[in-house]
């Protein structure tokens, strides 16, 4: 059996927030702006709470079977509503969607690579 790597996005929006946790989130913004956006075991957080109330968690993770990735996607949203819920923020509309990167298209380079018998 092959390892698989699946890449889970949980969206959602930001909801209820007093004035005090919108200060917070504004001045951590730096950290979670889009252009560092990144997969990561233990979940990536992105937003723009100056522009918009939604924000986006970025989760890595693995398994066996095809059918590993429900248990990862559901990991991943545990984990969202883990954080959230621990800072005291309110969400709403949470959304998980699931990648398994070995079923994903290959690039023009990586297509080239492998017909080159490169890795």
């Amino acid at each position: 059996m092959s390892s698989r790597t699946f890449r889970i996005t949980v969206r959602g929006s930001f909801d209820g927030l007093t004035a005090d946790q919108r200060a917070e989130l504004l001045a951590a913004a730096p950290e979670h702006d889009m252009l560092r956006a990144a997969f990561t075991s233990e979940g990536h957080l992105t937003y723009d709470i100056a522009a918009r109330p939604f924000f986006t968690f970025r989760f890595l993770d693995g398994g066996e079977e095809e059918e590993d990735i429900l248990e990862a996607t559901a990991r991943a949203e545990l984990a969202a509503e883990s954080w959230l819920t621990e800072r005291g923020y309110g969400f709403k509309g949470l959304k998980s969607q699931a990648q398994d990167l070995s079923l994903a298209p290959l690039a023009k380079r990586q297509r080239q690579a492998a017909a080159r018998g490169g890795a």
